[in-house]
């Protein structure tokens, strides 16, 4: 017979704006907690006392940072997955019903299941950067949508586009200024920007989105690193029937920086170039032209950051 104290424990946390839902599995023990600092704190206090394998939460808008953090902060084994794959597994396992013990008991489940890999949360610096990214990219995104304004609404308006887009600018300016700043306080940080940006075509907003949302860059080896980004073709076979290979999956914010990147790429740099003009010229789509240089783009960096070489010392 094994004792409480010998079991392995998974714990599941469905997060909620103001709640914390929590489910001690094989256990079956629930309990619910308002999501604050004080009572944070006092289950992880708990939790310490436990044999705890891995505690499982779902990404949910921020709304889980506070327990995540802590929990890293207190060498607990804190893991975050995404909802679809835990709305998939629910579904596996066919729990249809859906309440916050309901979600927990099933998050637990899928962390005993499953067994998520644990991986490093980001320290604080390597957050703020990631957040001053994600701001960068919404004053980017709003600009454009002031851009298309100026050119489909009345002169009447264009006054009131106009200043906003030259606010904008202003704050795109001291974000971009505020990024740079933060990276270069981060000695790893600094150097592997360093690696990265000496590849023509790469620049500090694609090193630093790399190095925000892609951790295992340099860690992996090229068939994972591609796929983990989602520009690896998937097969699509059943019996005789061959489909046409896609992208499916990966990281959607680092396809988006490294396409634009790629434009550049394509331009600058005569080894991407060459690739590019190579694909086009076997027939391949300028898009799936593209993408087949963003995957091998990603690989050569992941060899890059992987032996510490630089672009010169590294030719693709």
């Amino acid at each position: 017979m094994h004792t409480e104290s010998q079991i392995q424990i998974n714990v599941g946390v469905d997060v909620g704006k103001s709640k914390l839902d929590i489910v001690l599995h094989p256990l079956d023990l629930h309990f619910q907690i308002p999501n604050d600092e004080e009572s944070i704190l006092k289950v992880i206090h708990v939790l310490k006392k436990r044999n705890i394998e891995r505690i499982v939460v779902e990404a949910t808008g921020r709304h889980e940072h506070a327990f995540v953090f802590a929990c890293d902060q207190a060498n607990l084994p804190i893991v975050v997955v995404n909802p679809i794959s835990i709305r998939r597994y629910a579904q596996a396992i066919g729990v249809l019903a859906k309440t916050d013990k309901i979600d927990a008991s099933v998050i637990a489940r899928f962390a005993a299941t499953i067994q998520p890999d644990i991986k490093p949360i980001p320290d604080k610096q390597s957050r703020l950067i990631k957040d001053l990214l994600i701001r960068r990219s919404q004053l980017l995104e709003m600009q454009t949508m002031e851009k298309n304004r100026l050119q489909i609404l009345p002169k009447a308006l264009h006054r009131s586009i106009k200043t906003l887009l030259r606010s904008l600018q202003t704050q795109i300016s001291t974000i971009t200024k505020q990024i740079d700043e933060a990276v270069m306080q981060v000695k790893h940080w600094r150097t592997k920007t360093e690696i990265l940006t000496s590849v023509p075509g790469v620049g500090k907003v694609l090193a630093y989105t790399l190095l925000s949302d892609l951790p295992e860059l340099g860690k992996l080896n090229r068939k994972e690193i591609a796929a983990l980004v989602g520009v690896a073709p998937m097969n699509r076979e059943s019996g005789s029937w061959n489909g046409k290979r896609r992208i499916r999956g990966g990281r959607h914010r680092i396809r988006t920086v490294m396409f634009m990147a790629m434009l550049s790429s394509i331009q600058c740099n005569p080894v991407f170039k060459r690739f590019y003009e190579h694909l086009k010229a076997q027939g391949k789509l300028p898009k799936v032209a593209i993408i087949a240089c963003m995957r091998k783009l990603i690989v050569v960096l992941n060899t890059m950051l992987k032996n510490e070489t630089r672009w010169g010392e590294n030719m693709a």
